[in-house]
């Protein structure tokens, strides 16, 4: 797997529209709407316009463990994003996320609505605005912020590095591939050692790190990302296995990886998620 053609980067870089491969309709280096269409709106307060990739799943798991606590006003409407065909960039999209990238919640309890933005950011929003899944106390709710915030500062490494060179490039080269899988098998390992001695990641509280942290790598250590589990000998992390496996018996986290799922076995999709009604 090693490179046979040495790259030199020029004086000044320029894009090459067709150089993406499947990520061609997805990624550019300008930012802004690149065509009009407005944002389909459901009855509920909540609106959540999103993909059931791992930052995706993240929201939906909380909107439906938020549910599950019988919490009727975190009734929402899912609605999906095919980012490979760029409806990110329509300009409905991104007066709610300028940055066009799922997932986009869109509060319209408030007048105006409020708009939120970044799977984490949506996370700490829901789990203040409904009391839960946050611990009160002061050193349990900093663990819970620092592990929210480690996870959103390590999973690029293992999503848009690892995952892109070891899944989704054109062409397989060693020296990204073997860059990124050191960095995640420290990061497994990290979360190996400290799961050692925590049912969950703040302790024996369930809480928006968890929710935060499974999709990305409670997904990897189960078999659901990249088909990377052999390859980073995923089941040498006991504690990440047991506390993914954990996790995903959660009725809320098993409804949650549905919604927006648009590929996979016919029973496990949902293009659009509206009532408790559409699992049925």
């Amino acid at each position: 797997m090693s490179e046979s053609i040495t790259y030199t980067p020029p004086a000044v870089w320029k894009w090459d529209k067709q150089g993406g491969g499947k990520f061609t309709n997805i990624n550019r280096p300008i930012s802004g709407a690149t065509h009009e269409k407005t944002l389909p709106v459901g009855e509920h307060a909540l609106q959540l316009y999103s993909l059931a990739t791992p930052n995706g799943v993240k929201v939906t798991v909380m909107l439906e463990e938020l549910l599950e606590l019988g919490l009727s006003d975190a009734e929402y409407d899912a609605y999906s994003i095919i980012i490979t065909e760029g409806e990110q960039f329509a300009s409905g999209f991104v007066d709610i996320n300028p940055n066009s990238k799922i997932p986009a919640l869109l509060d319209r309890s408030f007048n105006p609505p409020i708009r939120i933005f970044e799977s984490g950011a949506i996370l700490l929003y829901l789990a203040e605005k409904f009391d839960a899944f946050y611990p009160k106390e002061p050193a349990e709710r900093a663990a819970c912020q620092s592990w929210l915030m480690w996870h959103m500062g390590s999973a690029p490494f293992l999503g848009g590095g690892f995952g892109h060179f070891y899944a989704y490039a054109p062409e397989k080269y060693q020296y990204p591939i073997d860059r990124y899988a050191m960095e995640v098998k420290r990061q497994l390992d990290v979360l190996d050692k400290h799961l050692a001695n925590n049912t969950y990641l703040c302790g024996d509280n369930y809480t928006i790190a968890d929710i935060g942290a499974y999709p990305w790598y409670g997904a990897l250590v189960q078999g659901y990302l990249y088909d990377a589990a052999e390859f980073l000998d995923v089941t040498a992390y006991t504690h990440v296995v047991r506390w993914a496996s954990l996790i995903a018996e959660r009725p809320a986290v098993q409804r949650g990886r549905r919604v927006n799922r648009l590929w996979g076995e016919e029973d496990k999709q949902m293009a659009e998620r509206h009532s408790a009604e559409d699992f049925n």
